[in-house]
C-alpha cells in the first residue's frame, strides 16, 4: 500500500511538471510577443542540430529495444538513457531556438503541404502526450518497479519513436524541401 501511495505521488508530481512544461512551450510559441528581427545571435544551426538530436533519440531507443528483446538490461538501460539524454537536449535547443527567433512558416505548396501538417500536428499532439508517459516510464525503471514499467514502456516506445522520427521529418520539410 506504502509503494502505490508512493507511486500515486510520483506519478502526480510528473504529470504537475510535464503541465508546466508544456504551459511554457505553448506560451513561448503562441502567446509570447515574436523577438524582433535583427538578433545578434545566429541560431541556423539549431534547427538542423535539433533534427540531429532526434536522430539519435531515434536510434538509441531502437537499440534499447533490441537490447532488452536480447535480455541485455545494462545496454538497454544505457541506450534508453541516452534517448532520454538526447530528447532533453533537443528540448533546451528548441526552447532557445523559439525564444531567439520565433516560428518558420512552411512555404511549400501542392500535396506536400497538407501532408506536412498532418505530420506536424500529429508531432505536437503526441508530443503533449508522451512527455508524462516517458518521465513515468522512467521513473518506474529508476524505481526497479520492472512490473509496472515494461506496461507502460509498450505505450511509450511507439510514441516516443513516433515522435523523434517526425521531429526529423518536419525539419526535413521545413527546411529542405
Amino acid at each position: 500500500m506504502k509503494t502505490l501511495i508512493g507511486n500515486r505521488s510520483a506519478v502526480t508530481l510528473i504529470l504537475i511538471a510535464s503541465a508546466l512544461i508544456l504551459s511554457f512551450l505553448f506560451w513561448l510559441i503562441y502567446f509570447r510577443e515574436t523577438p524582433v528581427e535583427g538578433s545578434s545571435l545566429n541560431l541556423t544551426i539549431l534547427p538542423p542540430l535539433n533534427a540531429l538530436l532526434n536522430l539519435m533519440s531515434a536510434t538509441c531507443l531502437i537499440f534499447g529495444f533490441k537490447a532488452i528483446r536480447r535480455g541485455n538490461r545494462v545496454r538497454h538501460k544505457k541506450m534508453m538513457l541516452s534517448a532520454l539524454l538526447f530528447s532533453f537536449l533537443f528540448l533546451v535547443s528548441y526552447l532557445t531556438y523559439h525564444a531567439f527567433h520565433g516560428d518558420t512558416l512552411f512555404q511549400g505548396e501542392g500535396w506536400v503541404r497538407p501532408l506536412y501538417f498532418f505530420i506536424l500536428i500529429s508531432h505536437i499532439i503526441l508530443s503533449v502526450v508522451v512527455l508524462p508517459l516517458i518521465l513515468t516510464t522512467v521513473f518506474f525503471a529508476a524505481t526497479g518497479n520492472f512490473t509496472i514499467h515494461p506496461k507502460i514502456a509498450r505505450i511509450t516506445l511507439p510514441l516516443w519513436m513516433y515522435i523523434s522520427v517526425t521531429g526529423v521529418l518536419v525539419y526535413l520539410m521545413l527546411y529542405q524541401l
